[in-house]
């Protein structure tokens, strides 16, 4: 792909908006080196593949040369970013930020080249700012302008709680614009209005205001809005077998998003993909190709390649692995949804949805009762999903 190729590519895939791309596509035309940011709140400790959208486009502009910031929002996690919430989001506390932030940057580094990128924590900044300066920063933005803003709104005709924290959220996101210069800051859309936030911040304080790119929402598996709490996402540090198989189970008319959103094919091989839908192709044998993919991307062909065998040794000649991993759990009587938990449904409530539907097995028997009794003895077969299995120990 030659540079024009390149930037074509990057201000078009996957990309909803771009605010003031002709100074931002003039920008990438010239000699400068853009100060790329994006911020992450550690609000979890895990990266879905959804989120990975944006730091995939932040490598693109890493490959052409540009300078990627990652602030690390172990300031704002706290505080809460109000951004795709129609309720009050919890407090968190220092501890939990601290505890959510082991190996995110690890999971990060799956992606960017982290020698060259720039890594800045936010409370740097704003746990210095006094009561004066934050009544400043407060003076860009009036409560008219924060009460249209979508979810805010929503809450306020129906009379729903809005703390003044939550306005202040945008505030101390556009501040990190200033701290560190931004040129361009990328984000998904749910965050257009902080990150323009950033922009009248940054004239506020006299600086030249940023451009802003906002990515795709990836939907979740089965059709929803992909949340960790809802079990329909695909963790990006997630193990081979994991990733695969939680793929396998994706709504089939999500397929040829999935391949143009979360993986590196070629758009000549996405309208390959809708072709072959429409066809009538079989969607598991491209949900295959998909798995691959983005086992792949994170893991290596060579893994990528043993997913599938185990994939399709399991699902076409109905086998069981030989190498079904252990689990070790206390000998006794335990209900089938704390056993579909330890086994690693993500939730409770994922748990109790995989029994309903019919997806957890004991023994080679579907059991459909999150709150059956079994007696674990030692060499129980489990089978949760399509694809996990695991002997007790």
């Amino acid at each position: 792909m030659t540079r024009e190729d390149a930037v074509k590519n990057l201000l078009s895939r996957n990309v909803e908006e771009v605010i003031e791309e002709g100074h931002l596509r003039a920008a990438m035309n010239g000699t400068k080196k853009l100060r790329v940011k994006h911020g992450i709140d550690p609000t979890g400790p895990k990266i879905h593949i959804g989120r990975a959208v944006v730091l995939w486009k932040l490598r693109e502009f890493q490959d052409l040369g540009h300078k990627i910031v990652l602030v690390i929002g172990d300031f704002t996690a706290q505080i809460g970013d109000p951004s795709d919430k129609l309720e009050k989001r919890p407090f968190l506390s220092h501890e939990q930020v601290r505890k959510n932030l082991k190996g995110y940057l690890d999971q990060v580094g799956l992606i960017l080249d982290m020698k060259k990128v720039e890594v800045r924590y936010n409370s740097e900044w704003l746990k210095k700012l006094d009561f004066q300066q934050i009544s400043q920063l407060a003076e860009t933005f009036s409560v008219r302008q924060m009460i249209e803003r979508k979810n805010f709104k929503g809450r306020w005709e129906n009379h729903e709680e809005i703390s003044l924290r939550e306005f202040l959220y945008p505030l101390m996101q556009g501040y990190d614009s200033v701290a560190i210069k931004a040129d361009l800051e990328l984000g998904g859309t749910d965050q257009l209005f902080n990150m323009l936030a950033g922009r009248r911040i940054q004239e506020y304080y006299g600086q030249k205001p940023q451009d802003v790119m906002t990515t795709k929402m990836v939907i979740g598996l089965d059709g929803r809005k992909m949340s960790t709490s809802w079990g329909n996402v695909v963790n990006v540090s997630d193990a081979p077998d994991e990733q695969f198989g939680r793929l396998m189970s994706l709504n089939d008319d999500l397929i040829a998003e999935y391949f143009e959103t979360v993986t590196g094919a070629a758009m000549s091989d996405v309208a390959a993909v809708r072709k072959a839908l429409s066809a009538g192709r079989n969607p598991r044998d491209l949900k295959i190709e998909l798995a691959s993919s983005v086992v792949e991307r994170y893991h290596g062909a060579a893994a990528a390649s043993s997913a599938r065998e185990k994939f399709e040794k399991l699902f076409s000649k109905k086998e069981v692995p030989a190498d079904v991993p252990e689990l070790k759990l206390k000998k006794g009587a335990m209900t089938a949804l704390d056993l579909v938990v330890a086994a690693g449904a993500k939730s409770k409530s994922e748990g109790r949805r995989l029994i309903e539907q019919g997806a957890f097995d004991f023994n080679g028997k579907t059991e459909k009762d999150p709150g059956a009794t079994l007696v674990l003895k030692g060499g129980e077969l489990i089978k949760l999903g399509k694809h996990r299995f695991f002997k007790v120990r």
